[in-house]
């Protein structure tokens, strides 16, 4: 199987190329093909011919899309529309990566595929948009949500945590948004698989578990050996320019539908720290 992971080089490309083996893998970041260049995405894929594209390459910064609207929808729907056209011309199947920000978080019980999407932030409607702008173009096509992604060689939460941790005695973390941490390196076995499956749909994958920032952030100080005392507080306390949902646990259902199980966050939480170093 020939497989061509574009965004190669972020936290989860990295993982995927690490994970990925038996088969033919090319990692693409950024310098090697812009998506928002329709032309640049169809020549790669001309050239390349994949049987698979994994689309990772977005522009995650949350806060930041609210100040760049033009270019989250540029890179994060117009995108994911070009890498779309390209794997239909050349007959390629596409797994996208999604958010759980593509729901508002009124939810209190975790959120199935067929919940109706309703984002409250530029990021969630830029995804929630390229969703149904690829399920319009390749109905075929694997839809993969996912939530609060972690892992080694990159800037995350825990990584963020650790270096705080590590200077100051006290941290003051939100204790009112619950959702599911999935580690980078959990995330890319679940997408090897559902290739391999050769998946199509909307697929909620993340590790199994659920907690709070808070939560997250007293098991990352108490796992990393530290000190340091975490308080919770709540989201008004701590302003963000974007909306966050106050509840985005998903769903593992579909994912198990396809057979595959992930580990407790904790578990990973773990992992991620060993790997660190």
């Amino acid at each position: 199987m020939k497989v061509t992971i574009l965004g190669g080089t972020g936290l989860l490309g990295k993982a995927l190329m690490q994970a990925w083996s038996g088969d033919d893998v090319s990692g693409l970041g950024s310098r090697n093909v812009d998506i928002r260049e329709k032309e640049g995405v169809r020549e790669i894929v001309k050239k390349l011919r994949p049987d698979w594209i994994v689309l990772a390459a977005a522009y995650t910064d949350v806060d930041g899309c609210e100040s760049n609207q033009d270019l989250a929808f540029s890179v994060n729907r117009d995108g994911a529309v070009n890498v779309a056209q390209a794997a239909k011309e050349f007959k390629a199947r596409l797994l996208f990566l999604s958010s759980d920000y593509v729901f508002d978080g009124r939810k209190t019980s975790p959120y199935e595929t067929d919940d109706a999407r309703n984002p409250q932030s530029v990021y969630g409607r830029s995804k929630a948009e390229a969703e149904l702008r690829l399920l319009e173009l390749m109905p075929d096509c694997c839809i993969v949500r996912t939530s609060w992604l972690f892992g080694t060689g990159g800037k995350c939460f825990p990584d963020t945590i650790l270096k705080l941790a590590a200077s100051r005695p006290v941290l003051d973390v939100v204790n009112d948004q619950r959702g599911c941490p999935t580690y980078a390196a959990d995330l890319a076995e679940a997408i090897v698989k559902l290739c391999r499956a050769n998946a199509s749909g909307i697929v909620h994958a993340t590790n199994s578990g659920d907690c709070t920032w808070y939560e997250f952030a007293r098991e990352i100080v108490r796992g990393g050996g530290l000190g340091t005392e975490v308080r919770p507080v709540n989201s008004a306390q701590m302003a963000r320019p974007a909306p966050r949902p106050a509840y985005s646990v998903l769903s593992p259902q579909s994912l198990q539908a396809w057979g595959i199980t992930t580990p407790a966050w904790q578990d990973a939480l773990g992992r991620y720290l060993l790997a660190r170093g």
